[in-house]
């Protein structure tokens, strides 16, 4: 069976991504798994052997190794805290079949090990190591949205139940992809759709434009689709700001202008300016 797993690590995102994680896992009827990664910057100091001295004592490399031990239980006994506090907050909030996980390792390679299992991803934009603040994204979410191969809802404040998403369009297959994902899940069902495709109206664009619409109008999503000419990051801003979008989807690396939008620098860009979730189809 395959699972949402939410991956908390004590930072202030993570009341955030169990909220998200309760919304998505009842909407798509999936177990949910909250995940924490003891990685090795958490459970040890750098090796320090080098700079003591040869004449220092042995008991001084003893006492640091010491210290690495309890840091690593300390650890330890942090994250299952946490776990166990997600779980209980994930049940008040009505989840159903939740189980907690506790690895050792990069977040990102146990996340490809677990591929096989999941359904969703959720991750918070910013990590234990980095302030509140909309100027940083955590280290992991480029590298888990190239890596992995199903979807990944980013957290990037305090998560409220969205009643519409917004979508960019750009007739390609990435998009198409895009469209059927959303089509055939029920992670989305109910919520407003605002299709978007930024440039030129022409014919062929807007016959495919409508193809895309209908896919999702006969899934019963209630669509405002808007062809609007301009460059792509303006017209997508400024309709996401005049039409209070709560939820940015998004299809992943293809090649086009919609993915240069949203990979590399422009993917960091539209995650640290953005006020609202996001969630990626790969």
């Amino acid at each position: 069976m395959t699972n949402v797993i939410a991956c908390i690590d004590g930072s202030f995102l993570s009341e955030y991504v169990t909220d998200a994680a309760v919304w998505a896992a009842n909407n798509i009827e999936s177990p949910l798994t909250f995940l924490h990664s003891l990685e090795k910057s958490m459970t040890s100091n750098s090796d320090l052997s080098g700079s003591i001295g040869l004449g220092s004592r042995e008991h001084l490399l003893a006492e640091l190794t010491e210290l690495d031990e309890k840091r690593a239980k300390l650890a330890l006994e942090h994250g299952k805290e946490m776990l166990h506090k997600a779980k209980a907050h994930a049940e008040e909030q009505g989840a159903q079949n939740v189980s907690i996980m506790q690895r050792h390792g990069d977040l990102v390679d146990t996340l490809i090990s677990l591929e096989s299992s999941t359904k969703l991803v959720i991750l918070g934009r910013n990590g234990s190591e980095h302030a509140m603040s909309a100027n940083t994204i955590g280290s992991h979410i480029e590298r888990a949205a190239r890596a992995l191969h199903h979807p990944i809802l980013i957290t990037v404040g305090e998560f409220k139940t969205p009643s519409n998403f917004m979508i960019a369009y750009d007739g390609r297959e990435a998009a198409d992809n895009a469209i059927a994902r959303i089509a055939q899940s029920s992670l989305l069902k109910g919520l407003t759709c605002h299709m978007v495709m930024a440039g030129e109206d022409t014919p062929a664009r807007k016959e495919k434009f409508a193809r895309a619409q209908s896919i999702l109008e006969a899934e019963n999503f209630k669509v405002n689709a808007s062809l609007i000419a301009g460059d792509i990051y303006p017209v997508l801003t400024q309709y996401r700001n005049e039409n209070n979008i709560e939820l940015m989807v998004m299809g992943a690396y293809a090649h086009s202008k919609v993915r240069q939008f949203f990979v590399g620098s422009n993917t960091s860009k539209m995650i640290i300016e953005s006020d609202i979730p996001l969630l990626i189809l790969r």
